[in-house]
């Protein structure tokens, strides 16, 4: 269900639909309004071009998370196939080891009939 949500920002009211709690949504355009008068009042341009750079700086945080979260999915993926190729290594280490188990009980199996052939 879509929330139609009021919002004023420089003194202009945008009406808009969204699935998002309206406070969430106030508080967005509080945000951008913060920013938009903080360029205006350093550089004394427009809500306009306040706005447009506002908006450049956000896309590159934007793009900048993007690359992060990818870098992050790449590394989270070697870590997965490095823990795949880990627990086939661990499967092969207790296969040999079960072998070896096994050849050891033989082993000594041998070594206690030779002994008992000895002595007799």
């Amino acid at each position: 269900m879509l929330n139609e949500v009021k919002v004023i920002i420089c003194g202009k009211e945008y009406k808009i639909k969204t699935a998002e709690a309206p406070n969430y949504v106030f508080a967005l355009a509080r945000a951008l309004e913060t920013k938009i008068n903080e360029i205006t009042s350093a550089n004394g341009s427009s809500p306009y071009a306040a706005s447009i750079m506002v908006s450049l700086a956000l896309l590159d945080d934007l793009n900048k998370a993007n690359q992060r979260l990818d870098n992050i999915r790449d590394q989270t993926k070697e870590y997965v196939d490095e823990a795949g190729r880990t627990r086939i290594e661990r499967d092969a280490a207790q296969k040999e080891i079960e072998v070896l188990k096994s050849k050891i009980v033989q082993l000594e199996n041998m070594v206690k009939l030779k002994q008992l052939s000895d002595s007799i």
